[in-house]
């Protein structure tokens, strides 16, 4: 937990440092797909120069939706950014990184995506990388909306349990798949 802490705090502090070095915009924003599935999630955005970025975004899901559903996790992603036009503006591409901690059952995820969750508990780490692809539109001087997708690898250090509430340990392990690594739809305030 503590080692946990120490790496968010210094990537938070690594993206505020930039900012102040290169005094560019800075941008805060919510990912409204993860707010709708009760996630309570941030992102802090800073222009490190005319055409990148750097993207800090976490999640967090505290709760227990009844006691066969179990969606409990929190993860950090880093991404660097780098536009096509100007930062904050139009496409972009991006590199990300994704470390966190989950222990799901049962989960509602569209198109069977991880149908082994339904009948066990799984908890455990998570980490990987991936890339993404996606456009900005500006509304107003301080108000945009972004949307992007990536893909890429994830690995998982697992323990595999009966079912949601109870039950013994039945295996543990490690896995690794490509799959999406992102998806979001954001609004955006910019802080100049």
């Amino acid at each position: 937990m503590r080692h946990r802490n120490i790496v968010v705090l210094a990537i938070v502090l690594a993206v505020f440092s930039t900012q102040v070095l290169h005094g560019q915009s800075l941008a805060v924003k919510t990912n409204l797909l993860s707010d709708a599935t009760a996630t309570i999630n941030l992102g802090v955005e800073a222009a490190v120069a005319p055409k990148w970025t750097l993207d800090l975004s976490g999640n967090y899901n505290p709760w227990n939706f009844d006691d066969y559903r179990k969606q409990k996790q929190w993860m950090v992603q880093p991404e660097a950014r780098y536009w096509f036009c100007e930062a904050f503006n139009g496409h972009f591409v991006g590199a990300h990184l994704i470390g966190g901690e989950f222990n799901m059952a049962n989960p509602y995820f569209p198109f069977n995506f991880y149908e082994e969750l339904k009948d066990h508990r799984y908890e455990g780490w998570m980490y990987g990388a991936g890339v993404g692809y996606g456009y900005q539109w500006i509304l107003s001087p301080r108000w945009s909306i972004e949307a992007e997708v990536g893909a890429g690898y994830v690995g998982t250090k697992y323990e595999k349990y009966e079912c949601v509430r109870c039950g013994e340990q039945l295996d543990e392990g490690y896995s690794n798949r490509f799959t999406l690594t992102k998806l979001l739809v954001s609004i955006i305030f910019m802080i100049q």
